[in-house]
């Protein structure tokens, strides 16, 4: 995960692609999603990814030396700590357990998902950021950005089964549920396709106009690929085969991808301050629906998948003497939540 301090506002301008096959369609005047909530956490420091809990539905956020604990309403109910540079929370819900990527101790916390009490501490590659569960293997993925490559972790013995050599700098990673993981490679500018059973790197697909690929989601029904990247565009792939599908115009600074499996949207947060929302008509063919206005900062995100709520993590930012970095002002950490229909 980039610098999460560092932004640049642009203006978004919106145009598809001239391919009969994909949608031709300006954002309608009238806006399907709104910022209808804001839940404000005191504690100082940056912060990086956020995710849901599958069963209790709370939300975790990754902000500097610990996890902070949200209930849906926003009430704080816990923290978890020792967690110093913290990117990314995932779970194993059949193990009951949760797994932070502690990027700067090279290692993954595991907690009980239900008390969120720490139970093991998992030596991993260098610098692990972005973390995911995979329902086919039940196994953890880390992305170990500084040695470039995978952990994969098995989460019923809290052990480090297999290093996976990548080539190049992981960002995100996001599973098929049928045996293949799928990584942007940042550095490369290409997803990687690995092999969910043996392991194996199967295939390296570049991404072509789309660079510094950042945040990844995935329609595992339609079998595209959803990247976002790092000049504006969203790059959709067909997980099948690496080919390109078509490209789309989002939002600058985008550092996190989401896909809402039942509504089929597809969500780009945008550091800029704004939130692109695309739907997928078909696995051919995606209308634009909105570029809403957020926050500056507000670069990743998480979906839920019950409530279909959209939570970004950010803060309020003051210009900093280093002016392509803003600073945070202290005591302003905040989560917005959108809601659509």
């Amino acid at each position: 995960m980039k610098n999460i301090l560092c932004y640049c506002a642009a203006a978004v301008t919106v145009a598809f692609a001239s391919d009969s096959t994909y949608a031709q369609s300006q954002p309608p005047h009238s806006p399907k999603h709104h910022i209808v909530d804001t839940f404000h956490i005191k504690s100082p420091g940056k912060w990086d990814y956020i995710a849901i809990n599958p069963v209790t539905h709370n939300i975790y956020v990754a902000h500097a030396t610990q996890v902070n604990i949200l209930n849906p309403k926003g009430d704080s109910i816990g923290v978890i700590k020792n967690t110093l540079g913290v990117h990314g929370i995932a779970f194993a819900a059949q193990y009951k357990k949760g797994f932070t990527s502690n990027g700067k101790l090279n290692t993954v916390t595991v907690f009980d998902m239900f008390s969120n009490k720490e139970l093991s501490q998992i030596k991993t590659g260098e610098n692990p950021d972005a973390i995911m569960h995979d329902d086919f293997s039940k196994k953890i993925y880390v992305c170990n950005g500084k040695s470039k490559d995978l952990s994969v972790i098995d989460p019923a013995t809290n052990e480090v089964i297999k290093t996976i050599p990548l080539g190049g700098k992981p960002e995100t990673a996001v599973s098929d549920d049928i045996g293949n993981v799928y990584v942007n490679i940042e550095d490369k500018n290409e997803i990687v396709k690995v092999n969910a059973s043996s392991y194996a790197v199967e295939a390296r697909w570049p991404l072509m106009k789309g660079k510094s690929p950042t945040g990844l989601a995935i329609d595992a029904k339609t079998k595209r690929l959803f990247a976002g990247c790092d000049n504006k565009l969203l790059v959709v792939m067909d997980a099948t085969n690496g080919n390109i599908v078509t490209t789309l115009p989002i939002g600058d600074e985008c550092d996190g991808v989401a896909f809402d499996a039942q509504r089929k949207y597809i969500y780009a947060a945008n550091g800029e301050g704004t939130l692109t929302i695309i739907r997928e008509a078909a696995a051919n063919k995606y209308q634009l629906l909105e570029n809403l206005s957020t926050k500056e900062g507000a670069r990743t995100l998480t979906v839920d998948t019950k409530s279909h709520l959209v939570y970004l993590p950010t803060a309020e930012l003051t210009q900093s003497k280093d002016k392509h970095r803003p600073d945070m002002v202290p005591g302003t950490f905040m989560v917005l939540v959108v809601a659509g229909k």
